[in-house]
């Protein structure tokens, strides 16, 4: 896993050089929105690989919606190591938690 943070704090990094210059809260905001973005893609995808809209047909497969999806992943994973620099330590107990509380 710190293989995984260690792309993701390179994201985050790139991001940070190479952005319109922005106010720290407005990063911030901005990479939370951006995961709202990538989430509707995953739904385009879906509508695609179901051929939920009659006018464009079966536009995706489904392997279109698992990239989409790790999209959201890396897209959420930046946004929390934008907030948070111990976002590895954050994720954990945080999916310790929600384990604990499924009781699985």
């Amino acid at each position: 896993m710190d293989e995984v943070w260690d792309h993701v704090e390179r994201l985050r990094r790139w991001l940070d050089a190479e952005a319109a210059p922005a106010a720290s809260g407005d990063i911030r905001l901005l990479r939370v929105l951006k995961i709202g973005e990538e989430f509707g893609e995953v739904a385009e995808a879906l509508h695609g690989a179901l051929g939920a809209n009659p006018r464009k047909g079966a536009s995706h497969g489904w392997e279109d919606v698992e990239r989409e999806l790790c999209d959201v992943i890396v897209t959420a994973m930046v946004a929390l190591r934008t907030l948070r620099p111990d976002a590895p330590a954050a994720l954990r107990e945080r999916l310790g938690h929600l384990v604990d509380r499924a009781g699985v």
